[in-house]
């Protein structure tokens, strides 16, 4: 095979996502291990652009060369796009491919940046070399679960706008629904990264397989952003996950917002939905305390995959 067919230069975006309450889901398939809960999906988020080079020069003896932010990254801090490109690479393929990802968050904040390097990756992978959606979107699933990413953002991610896990599994497997809703913008305060491992210890999660499990069945029952970020906090609340500086931080919040803020899980952030007519107010606040914050829409389409010429005018980031 070679690339002369496909072509030289892909631009995908995958949008960031914040997790608002979850069950983690373990099962000995990776396709069956995933995630329950709810969350939303942003505007902004992860650009992942592809270089195939035919036939190209080895650097430093390696075919495939990954890049954040514009810095090269060993396969050590990038282990699961690598993961991904390794398994989508045609095995015939001889050239070189670089793969560029962009992240409109901070990394380890709750964003879903690993997921988006992820499924962004595997989508320029399926244009240039002719897999299906469902197909490249597992292999960013599976990537993520073996290597200790995410559970459910690549289901959330490819199903857009405000989402509810109702099945747990990857693409194909799990199912996801979308809450109706008015257009709302949602405001996120991002702090820094949490340390996943310290808090998640045993009897830690099965706090929040209990909590979460019980949000996720009245949110069902009642699917609207009210509810959603009222269990939210409950959940972040009664876990445990929230500490003093962000529950002290939602309560200012909760001034200015029309609904409940909650905190980014897993992330020392907070968010919230609000309406452009609460943006002043809520910007005030946000810059009194100096606290970073970015404003983004809520992402209701698919994540998006094409050529970089065409898909660069009108691009959603």
């Amino acid at each position: 095979m070679t690339t002369e067919d496909h072509p030289q230069l892909l631009r995908a975006f995958v949008p960031a996502h914040i997790t608002a309450f979850f069950v983690p889901v373990f099962e000995e398939e990776p396709l069956r291990t995933g995630s329950l809960g709810a969350g939303v999906n942003l505007d902004r988020g992860t650009t992942v652009f592809m270089s195939i080079e035919e036939n190209g020069a080895e650097w430093m003896g390696e075919r495939l060369h990954v890049a954040f932010n514009g810095e090269p990254v060993s396969r050590d801090d990038a282990v699961i796009s690598y993961s991904v490109a390794e398994k989508l690479m045609p095995d015939e393929f001889d050239g070189e491919i670089e793969i560029w990802q962009y992240f409109d968050f901070p990394n380890g904040c709750g964003f879903g940046n690993s997921a988006g390097g992820a499924l962004g990756t595997a989508l320029t992978f399926g244009l240039a070399f002719g897999r299906t959606l469902l197909d490249v979107a597992r292999v960013a699933h599976v990537a993520e679960v073996e290597n200790g990413g995410g559970l459910g953002d690549v289901v959330a991610q490819l199903a857009g706008g405000i989402e509810i896990r109702i099945r747990a599994g990857g693409p194909g497997i799990g199912v996801v629904d979308n809450v109706l809703s008015p257009d709302l913008k949602v405001v996120s305060v991002h702090l820094g990264p949490i340390r996943t491992r310290d808090l998640l210890d045993e009897e830690v999660v099965d706090v929040i397989k209990k909590e979460g499990v019980e949000a996720l069945n009245r949110l069902t029952r009642d699917p609207r952003v009210p509810v959603m970020m009222e269990l939210s906090r409950k959940f972040a609340e009664r876990t445990g996950l929230m500490d003093d500086e962000l529950v002290s931080l939602a309560r200012e919040m909760d001034r200015v917002v029309p609904f409940r803020s909650s905190m980014i899980m897993l992330g020392r952030g907070i968010f919230s939905f609000v309406r452009e007519g609460d943006l002043p107010a809520v910007e005030g606040l946000l810059n009194d305390l100096d606290v970073p914050h970015t404003i983004s829409n809520v992402y209701r389409g698919k994540p998006l995959v094409s050529p970089w010429r065409t898909l660069r005018e009108g691009s959603p980031t």
